[in-house]
């Protein structure tokens, strides 16, 4: 493993354990750059809600890609970006790449705050991600058959994390990229109904799409002893983000990266094939 403490070129990763940041750092190494992951587990710890620690976290880092959980949307977002941002500045940080949500006014004004750091910037706006049904909070739904969720009729174009995390790679390592905002989408728009029926044909049983009322389900993960920020941001996604606002395919993922990004049909028969969705029944 490469001494990063001598190492004055490094790229942190905010949310190094996540959906999109676990792939980022990932394809960082292969390609031999050092990585930090910047996680409350990891060493130094990287946590947002304590400042303390984010010098030790930014030391000898040139490059960071800003991931914030649970999302830009909730109430304190951009006080954070802000502070952060600042102490970037501070300690001689080159380039930000961060991840923000297509159409949130929230994460619209912290794209604006990285954007006025005077310092080379890219941000990737996405919603909805494919992985949502296997590494998030609708697994257990797809393995037991049934995808009891709101906002069935709504049309959402799923991007897969994969294609985010290659854009970001560019980002984070490539010219060109300085000053750019890549919307991200899937190739086509799909309803829940639509996904239940890839998610059947890649996993050979029959797996369903039930819409039920928003404030059902809410209550339900309310009563399920979900953490409030989990809750939060459920009520705040369907309640607002899944409205349509976001029903349009854009050319992000070819922008950056000369290529289409992945139907989420190869998504489901790729995670099919992984065992993901096998139950242990």
């Amino acid at each position: 493993m490469q001494d990063q403490s001598l190492n004055k070129n490094i790229t942190l990763v905010l949310g190094g354990t996540g959906k999109t940041g676990r792939r980022v750092a990932e394809r960082l190494k292969v390609k031999g750059h050092a990585v930090r992951i910047g996680s409350r587990s990891a060493h130094p710890p990287f946590d947002w809600d304590n400042e303390r620690n984010w010098e030790a976290s930014l030391k000898d880092v040139t490059a960071v890609y800003i991931t914030y959980v649970p999302d830009l949307a909730m109430p304190g977002a951009t006080d954070a970006i802000q502070a952060f941002v600042n102490q970037a500045k501070r300690q001689g940080i080159k380039r930000l790449v961060l991840l923000s949500g297509r159409r949130e006014p929230e994460a619209q004004a912290c794209e604006r705050i990285v954007q006025e750091a005077e310092l080379e910037w890219t941000v990737i706006r996405a919603a909805w991600f494919s992985q949502n049904f296997s590494e998030g909070a609708f697994v257990d739904m797809v393995l037991d058959g049934t995808i009891a969720l709101p906002g069935g009729d709504t049309p959402e174009p799923y991007i897969d994390a994969d294609d985010i995390a290659d854009v970001a790679v560019a980002a984070l390592t490539e010219a060109g990229h300085s000053g750019q905002i890549y919307e991200v989408t899937g190739p086509r728009l799909m309803t829940m109904a639509d996904v239940a029926a890839d998610l059947s044909r890649a996993t050979g049983r029959e797996i369903n799409h039930i819409n039920i009322p928003h404030e059902a389900f809410i209550s339900e993960i309310a009563n399920s002893g979900a953490p409030k920020d989990v809750v939060w941001i459920l009520d705040y996604l369907f309640s607002t983000i899944l409205d349509g606002r976001n029903a349009h395919l854009t050319e992000g993922v070819e922008r950056a990266l000369g290529r289409p990004p992945k139907d989420f049909a190869d998504y489901a028969q790729e995670v099919a094939a992984s065992g993901t969705w096998r139950s242990a029944a």
